[in-house]
């Protein structure tokens, strides 16, 4: 039995497609196929049920997957214990980033790791808070920025900063002169959504449960078109086909984007916060570092953290 046999056992797993696992692997298919056969053989258990469709895990092959994973952390960790020898910091952090933190936050992380980390490459992934979360489980991931809540993941939290929504309106609409907009007003638009699997799109459902109610006959939101980024969402509403809620980190400086001999054109799109007339809170999310409890690199971590808060991070409330 071999390191190299175990990780192609997590990597069939988790991929539930041998082509796939063996391309995660950097090898041939039939190279990976042989050596879960062997792997097989010795242990004298059958791993994975093969199909023409798809493979699955057996019964008692994600028990053995499990342990896997386990003893490749393990080996891992030897590596980090003596690069923590030299150096604390020294060596890849494999960072995680929801969609809709990831364009407005990591220019200026990045810009900051390179400066004062250089000894600490990062190497990112942009994902959906279900795959980074299992990438973080799995050992793909050292930490993530997701944004609460998730799913108990027995995961460690550090707090990042509060954002708030904002309402983003065409230039032309009726309500975009005023000072701020609220939840009520909201209702009556044609809302326009991140689409399923967004946990963006998520927490502007529990703010305002309103929009998804699709039935025609429903008081509120009339119908709801599902755009696969908030970029391409935020064109949809500066062409007239609608409002949105985006975070406010997302915002771009209100200022004039078009000069011309006739004077100053606007940005298309009007950016207003969300007043509860009530007294309300406005709609917030928290954003948190998480990483595994068994992650030793606590100086990495700490040293992450500190780099996100040395970033502008307009119009949020730092934690600590």
């Amino acid at each position: 039995m071999t390191l190299t046999e175990l990780k192609y056992i997590v990597a069939v797993a988790r991929e539930k497609h041998f082509g796939k696992a063996a391309e995660a692997c950097f090898v041939s298919q039939p190279t990976l196929s042989l050596a879960i056969k062997k792997l097989e053989e010795e242990l004298e258990v059958k791993l994975f049920e093969r199909s023409a469709s798809e493979v699955s895990v057996t019964a008692l092959g994600e028990e053995i997957v499990r342990q896997a994973q386990s003893v490749l952390e393990q080996a891992a960790e030897i590596k980090e214990i003596a690069k923590r020898g030299k150096d604390p910091l020294a060596g890849t952090m494999r960072l995680g980033v929801i969609y809709t933190i990831g364009p407005y936050l990591l220019p200026d992380l990045v810009r900051q790791i390179i400066t004062d980390l250089p000894q600490m490459p990062l190497m990112l992934q942009e994902n959906f808070t279900v795959r980074l979360l299992e990438m973080l489980r799995t050992g793909e991931l050292d930490c993530a920025i997701l944004a609460e809540p998730f799913p108990e993941s027995g995961l460690a939290v550090a707090p990042l900063y509060d954002e708030t929504f904002m309402a983003a309106l065409p230039l032309n609409h009726p309500l975009a002169k005023e000072a701020f907009i609220t939840p009520e007003q909201l209702k009556n638009e044609t809302m326009l959504l991140l689409g399923t699997g967004h946990c963006f799109r998520d927490h502007v459902l529990e703010v305002c449960p309103e929009f998804a109610r699709f039935a025609s006959q429903t008081e509120g939101i009339r119908k709801t078109f599902e755009g696969s980024s908030l970029e391409t969402i935020k064109h949809m509403v500066a062409a007239g086909m609608g409002v949105t809620l985006v975070p406010r980190m997302s915002v771009p400086e209100l200022k004039p984007v078009i000069k011309r001999s006739g004077g100053r054109h606007d940005a298309p799109v009007r950016y207003l916060p969300i007043v509860d007339p009530a007294g309300g809170k406005p709609p917030t999310r928290r954003v948190v570092l998480a990483w595994r409890r068994s992650y030793t690199r606590y100086e990495a971590i700490a040293a992450m953290r500190n780099a996100i808060y040395a970033c502008p991070l307009p119009g949020v409330t730092r934690l600590s």
